[in-house]
């Protein structure tokens, strides 16, 4: 791709709502036409970009980011569709594409560094593919819980578990003598990596009992807005790609009284992330991405809800080298097609790879011997999002 970047990101942080997200509840509000819902649009930050009302933190932090109103794809299908929105490749048969996580690690994270090179928080995120596991992610099962079995057992001597790791490295070398190969190779990187952050001086970046309870009313309850924040702390540790998860957002019914609730903690944690990042000094050096499964119908159907809508979705985007204040893409009066700059998932993922330094035409052989590059090659960046 011929854009450049002067300063790529080195950081990446994603906030990916399960279920698919309504674009005109969220980021698209369609206040003249009969789609609009019961929610109204409020003004931000930038002048002529309305958001939803439920939104006013985010409204007020729009300066920062940017969007993309016409992201279109045709997968519908809750598995498929979240496979496509973590790799860029639809599900295909004979090749396992790692997420955008799995890529991050490997170029950008510190293979000296006992930390995880990416940590997926509260649902599992992508696996690594044929990156092997090395680059797979560590999930936290639930941020608002504490992370069990992190540090090593306090009632087992040091110099017992030592003698445990000696035998059982010994006893994975003679395995791996007899069966050589990438399965037997993640395996050991696996557990070395587990071994090296039971000991890591960052471990106290999962525990959120040790911040302020300023702070963590300022981020609200809940396992994304505490996701928000143990993000924004493993960040501040050397983590390279961490993603935080929302569930919920499949709202085939009662939609409204859902996605206002939804949308609360959303604003409230999203919006301390970026304060702190920016607050800190990070915010230059990482790229924030928002988006999920799909977009939802602009039609509200008979139940009170919107259904799945491939064709149209929003992302958001800040951080980095991205421009904030720019909105790409435009759909029509009642948010049923795009009109101006569609912009398909393979041109979203080459302008994040692009935006952290990760080349997107890197080709990879597959276990099976199949050539493929980190980012489908149909993709073309986003130019005036990147600076």
């Amino acid at each position: 791709d011929r854009v450049r970047v002067a300063k790529p990101a080195t950081r990446c942080v994603v906030l990916f709502m399960h279920g698919g997200a309504s674009q005109i509840d969220t980021f698209d509000p369609k206040p003249d036409s009969a789609n609009r819902g019961e929610f109204r649009a409020i003004a931000s930050k930038v002048a002529g970009v309305q958001v939803s009302e439920h939104l006013p933190g985010l409204a007020q932090r729009m300066d920062r980011l940017a969007l993309i109103r016409s992201l279109h794809a045709k997968e519908g299908n809750h598995e498929r569709a979240r496979q496509l929105m973590h790799t860029g490749y639809p599900p295909q048969g004979g090749v396992e594409h790692p997420g955008l996580g799995a890529h991050v690690a490997r170029t950008l994270g510190d293979p000296d560094q006992a930390m995880p090179g990416q940590v997926s928080i509260n649902l599992p995120g992508q696996a690594p593919g044929y990156l092997g596991a090395a680059h797979a992610a560590f999930t936290v099962v639930d941020a608002s819980k504490p992370v069990r079995n992190l540090a090593p057992p306090q009632a087992i001597a040091q110099a017992r578990i030592d003698r445990r790791v000696e035998l059982w490295r010994e006893l994975d070398a003679r395995f791996a003598l007899e069966h050589a190969g990438p399965r037997v190779a993640g395996a050991h990187a696996l557990g070395e990596q587990a071994l090296a952050l039971t000991n890591a001086a960052e471990l106290d970046a999962f525990d959120l009992e040790l911040e302020s309870a300023a702070t963590r009313a300022r981020y609200g309850q809940g396992s994304f807005a505490e996701g928000c924040l143990m993000a924004r702390r493993l960040l501040d540790s050397g983590v390279s790609f961490v993603e935080v998860g929302m569930r919920g957002w499949d709202t085939h019914e009662d939609n409204f009284p859902r996605v206002r609730e939804l949308s609360a903690e959303l604003d409230r944690g999203m919006s301390a992330l970026i304060d702190d990042l920016v607050g800190s000094g990070l915010w230059s050096d990482t790229l924030l991405v928002w988006l999920g499964d799909f977009g939802r119908t602009p039609r509200i159907n008979p139940r009170g809800g919107r259904d799945h809508f491939p064709a149209i979705s929003s992302v958001v985007l800040g951080g980095g080298p991205i421009q904030a204040g720019r909105v790409v893409g435009v759909t029509d009066r009642d948010g049923e097609s795009i009109l101006e700059r569609p912009v398909s998932v393979p041109d979203l993922f080459t302008t994040m790879a692009l935006a952290l330094g990760v080349d997107p035409g890197e080709t990879h052989v597959t276990p099976a011997g199949r050539p493929v590059t980190t980012v489908d090659g149909a993709g073309r960046a986003i130019g005036e999002l990147l600076g």
